[in-house]
């Protein structure tokens, strides 16, 4: 479709996020990576967040806000960014909001599929998954497409009969994180085992923490759990939030970063980690089973014990090497290939009026 209409050399994106600043995930970190390259392309990229608004924080997540913006001021937004492309990067409600207007004023649009919601409320409320994930079909079915991380998602989802579904991968800031290694963890006994990462249940970081291996156990990130899991768990260093060039000397002082999260449709740190040289160890699920497909560079297994083993035999400069397959500039392209025009009414939209 994006073949039959002609574009500017530079195009005019609005990407609509609940997810942003000063949130620390994959999804601020992925939108703002390829915001980035794509300015340096020549295109305009604005961001419809939250920041604009009044926000309520989610309950049990303080430091995630919903936006409180009114069907007016996003509508007026919309509307007067002249926008050649229109993308829903997030199903809160501001995406809701952006939704609505698309289809009210026959916009064509595209989405993205960041994160396992029904895995994380069924972690923590009696909801089905089949309801949540009912309400992501409706969501995302009058999107153009659906962009996803990896392939796996998309087999996943494809089997619960979502649309349109077009591959989005991610990349690594080689510049930031480099391969070498710290000794910020030697006052502490080896093997340095790692994880980054929020400190909640739907990561499954008890597994981690249960590991029952030698060695330090480091966390780096904060969360609803910490002060919980840091009573049960004497033995393990919780750091808290670490960034820039403290969060790299994180990854370059680990012997090993350990992946315990099941549900995660990436997991940036995984590369960030490759990308300083450190072997992962993950369970084979969406996710690590997409990023770790050479052997050398991380060990996969269903008991998270054996993959940790098998890692710390791995040579840091296959992790490292690894890790250059994944490009913000790569992503940037998928991004910009899955995006829809605007100007387009796609066939869906009638059906979702």
């Amino acid at each position: 479709m994006a073949n039959t209409v002609s574009f500017p050399s530079s195009r005019r994106i609005v990407i609509v996020t609940d997810a942003w600043r000063p949130q620390i995930n994959g999804v601020v970190r992925t939108l703002e990576s390829v915001g980035k390259v794509l300015r340096e392309w020549g295109h305009s990229v604005d961001y419809l967040t939250p920041e604009a608004f009044w926000t309520v924080p989610v309950p049990t997540y303080p430091e995630i806000r919903l936006s409180l913006a009114s069907r007016r001021a996003v509508f007026h937004r919309l509307a007067h960014s002249r926008a050649h492309h229109i993308h829903i990067a997030t199903e809160g409600p501001l995406g809701l909001l952006a939704r609505q207007y698309c289809i009210e004023r026959g916009k064509g649009f595209s989405t993205s599929f960041h994160t396992r919601f029904p895995e994380y409320v069924s972690a923590r409320l009696p909801v089905p998954q089949d309801w949540s994930y009912g309400y992501l079909r409706w969501f995302h079915d009058p999107a153009g497409n659906t962009l996803v991380p990896t392939p796996s998602l998309r087999d996943d989802l494809a089997a619960r009969d979502f649309k349109h579904l077009k591959l989005w991968g991610r990349g690594v800031d080689m510049e930031r994180f480099q391969p070498g290694k710290s000794d910020v963890f030697a006052h502490r006994p080896g093997p340095h085992l790692l994880y980054v990462g929020r400190v909640a249940a739907e990561k499954n970081i008890e597994a981690f923490l249960a590991l029952d291996v030698p060695g330090t156990k480091i966390v780096v990130g904060d969360g609803p759990d910490r002060v919980r899991l840091e009573k049960l768990h004497p033995d393990v260093v919780f750091c808290g939030y670490r960034h820039g060039d403290a969060l790299v000397e994180a990854y370059q002082g680990a012997d090993v970063f350990v992946f315990p999260s099941r549900t995660d449709t990436f997991g940036n740190v995984m590369t960030e980690a490759l990308a300083c040289g450190t072997p992962v160890a993950a369970y084979p699920v969406t996710g690590p089973k997409d990023i770790l497909t050479d052997g050398r560079a991380g060990a996969l297994h269903t008991e998270l014990s054996v993959a940790v083993r098998r890692a710390l035999m791995l040579d840091r400069r296959d992790a490292s090497a690894h890790a250059q397959n994944f490009t913000w500039a790569a992503s940037a392209r998928q991004f910009l290939d899955g995006l829809v025009p605007a100007t387009v009414r796609l066939p869906q939209l009638a059906e979702a009026i």
